[in-house]
């Protein structure tokens, strides 16, 4: 007797380990806990504003990147940066120019996913200039204007008609303060490889975007697979729509798979 209540002892401890053990691992395959946006050219960091105490309600850790904006490999370094002092697997966001970025920086082992707001995808080899060929230009393109020092800016007219259509005056001002100088040479700079074709990717399409024809973001959500949110917004939905971008992100950080960065 005393045998037999041993081995079903036994049988019983092995039993509530294999279980302790699955559900850890249940609990690692799904969720991360870490943000990192990547803001688009003519902005800064501060374009998540709205956006990140949204998510950090939610218990998220988040860090805006400061793009430098000089050269994809400056940019990409940045991203880079900010994913290697996360502590744990990252989703990755970025906002148009900052899609290239993410495309690249997304490579990083600890990037266990994308997630492009009204942003540019490139694929192996590409670069922004190479996917926007697909369209015709719109109609933002106009109100680029270069400056001396190799780097082009948005005029006045491109931040309140194209860029940010749909905010408040006083809000598009404060845009048109803060933009950054984004280097011309950059649209041309490729990249070597798409993170997108071994993470997976989601994707908000913005409706009224002046800035970057909104059928071409279609065509590039169904290209990289991206499961898409589409938001009748100008190019800066994270900024007229704060609550619905800071749901979709929230929605992918809960269900994006982190299984495969544990086995690494």
């Amino acid at each position: 007797m005393y045998q037999f209540h041993a081995i079903a002892a036994g049988v019983v401890s092995g039993l509530v380990l294999a279980f302790a053990m699955v559900n850890q691992v249940q609990g690692q395959s799904k969720g991360v806990k870490n943000i990192v946006l990547v803001h688009g050219a003519f902005a800064d960091g501060s374009s998540w504003a709205k956006v990140i105490p949204l998510l950090e309600a939610k218990g998220l850790n988040v860090t805006a990147v400061q793009n430098p904006l000089s050269s994809l490999k400056d940019d990409v370094d940045a991203a880079k940066r900010a994913i290697a002092l996360m502590d744990g697997p990252v989703l990755l966001v970025g906002h148009s120019w900052g899609g290239v970025v993410i495309s690249e920086a997304g490579n990083d082992p600890k990037v266990a996913g994308l997630l492009y707001v009204a942003a540019f995808a490139p694929d192996n080899g590409q670069s922004l200039a190479d996917v926007a060929q697909a369209f015709p230009p719109a109609p933002g393109s106009d109100e680029v204007r270069p400056d001396a020092f190799g780097f082009v800016s948005l005029t006045p007219k491109g931040i309140h008609t194209d860029f940010a259509q749909d905010l408040p005056e006083s809000e598009r001002k404060i845009i048109l303060a803060t933009q950054g100088s984004w280097s011309a040479k950059a649209p041309s700079e490729k990249i070597s490889n798409a993170a997108w074709r071994t993470k997976p990717s989601w994707y908000i399409v913005a409706r009224q975007d002046r800035m970057i024809v909104p059928d071409l973001q279609r065509k590039m959500a169904k290209t990289i697979k991206a499961t898409t949110l589409e938001l009748n917004t100008s190019h800066v939905p994270m900024v007229s729509q704060p609550e619905k971008v800071a749901g979709f992100i929230i929605d992918a950080s809960q269900t994006v798979s982190t299984k495969a960065l544990v086995a690494k």
